[in-house]
Parts: structure tokens; C-alpha cells; sequence
């Protein structure tokens, strides 16, 4: 009986301890969305690559403004609202990382509550600024152009330029920094500093993809 007693304790413990450990590595995402008009309406997990299919998005209905989600799938997904009301409201990226995410959808979405959902946050700020600065820029080199006035539009697009290669290299500097992981992969892959190319003679060469000048092997 005794035996019996203390088969059952561990059966118990095991049960208990792979019950926390699945805990852990599950990624709760806990949303709130910035106005009651979306009461009711329905917002989607979407994996960022591969298929969407009704097995790979998950989706719930708003109540009282807020949502939730749990994954255990490491990957980047998109949290978007119903397509019918999305005008006005910035899909968000998310790392599915084991932990606490804490989410804002609005007309300028958050997120943040583990380490690379906070980098991936400060990431997206930086995007916004720079994607801000270089539209006005355009607008202004395009102001140029109508004017005629060219070595002035030439002067704003090699600025433009400049800031552009600030920024990837920055986006390099950051997945480095992270050596590995969803959010290190997504980035790495979005500024590579080199692509092969295809030669008229038949050849494959290796390019810098900042200058798109041929690299010598």
C-alpha cells in the first residue's frame, strides 16, 4: 500500500512539473484594442510565413476591448482585425515567445513583455521614424524635380540614400546583437549585404548589395 502511496505522489510530481514546464513555454498574448467600436468584432493570429489556413490562424471575438491568444509555436505572426474594419488600425508583428506579451491595436499598435518582443518594439520605432523622415524627404526632392532645380533633388535623393543604408545597417547591427532566435532570423533576412547574380556569360557572382558592385573571390 505504501508503495502503491508513493507511486502515485510521483506520478503526481511528474504530471505537475511537465504541466509547468508546457506553461512556460507557452506564449499568452494579451491584447487590448484602442476604441469600443470593435466590440464584438473578430481579430486574427496569423503566422507571418507560410500558409494561412484554418488550422494555422487562430481568432477570437473583442469583448470589453480586450483579447487573448496563446501559442506554443515559436515563429512571428501578424495580429490583424477583421479585414472589414481595418482602416485606421496598424497590423502589429509579435514573436511567439514562451512568456507574457502585453498588446496594444491601434492607429499605432504595440507590443512588448519578453526580450525580443521588446527588441522587436524598438525596432519598429526606429522603422516609423525612419520611414517618416524619408517620405518627407521624397516629397521634398520631388518638389525639386518639378521646380528643375535637379542638382538640388540630386543632393535630397543621395541623402535620402544615406540614411536608408543608416538604417540597414542598423536593422544588421540589431540581428547580430541577437545572434539567434525568431526575431534575429526576420531581421537578418530583411537587409542581406550580399546577393548572387547571374552574368550574361553564364557566371554567378557575388554582389554587395549595398553598392551593387561585384565582390571579388
Amino acid at each position: 500500500m505504501k508503495k502503491l502511496f508513493l507511486c502515485l505522489i510521483a506520478a503526481i510530481s511528474v504530471f505537475n512539473l511537465n504541466s509547468c514546464k508546457e506553461a512556460r513555454q507557452s506564449c499568452h498574448i494579451q491584447g487590448v484594442i484602442g476604441s469600443d467600436q470593435y466590440e464584438g468584432k473578430r481579430i486574427f493570429l496569423v503566422p507571418l510565413y507560410g500558409p494561412a489556413t484554418a488550422e494555422t490562424v487562430d481568432s477570437i471575438e473583442i469583448k470589453d476591448r480586450k483579447f487573448e491568444f496563446t501559442t506554443d509555436t515559436m515563429q512571428m505572426y501578424k495580429i490583424l482585425l477583421d479585414y472589414h474594419y481595418r482602416m485606421g488600425i496598424q497590423p502589429l508583428l509579435v514573436v511567439g515567445e514562451p512568456g507574457e506579451v502585453k498588446v496594444v491595436i491601434d492607429s499605432i499598435s504595440h507590443a512588448g513583455g519578453t526580450p525580443q518582443n521588446d527588441s522587436l518594439e524598438q525596432w519598429k520605432v526606429r522603422t516609423e521614424i525612419h520611414n517618416k523622415q524619408l517620405a518627407e524627404l521624397h516629397g521634398m526632392r520631388k518638389v525639386m524635380e518639378q521646380q528643375g532645380n535637379m542638382p538640388q533633388a540630386l543632393a535630397l535623393k543621395e541623402h535620402c540614400d544615406s540614411i536608408h543604408l543608416a538604417y540597414k545597417n542598423m536593422t544588421r547591427q540589431m540581428a547580430a546583437n541577437l545572434k539567434e532566435g525568431v526575431l534575429h532570423d526576420f531581421l537578418a533576412g530583411l537587409y542581406p549585404t550580399t546577393y548572387k547574380k547571374k552574368l550574361p556569360d553564364g557566371r554567378i557572382v557575388t554582389v554587395n548589395a549595398d553598392t551593387h558592385e561585384e565582390i571579388a573571390e
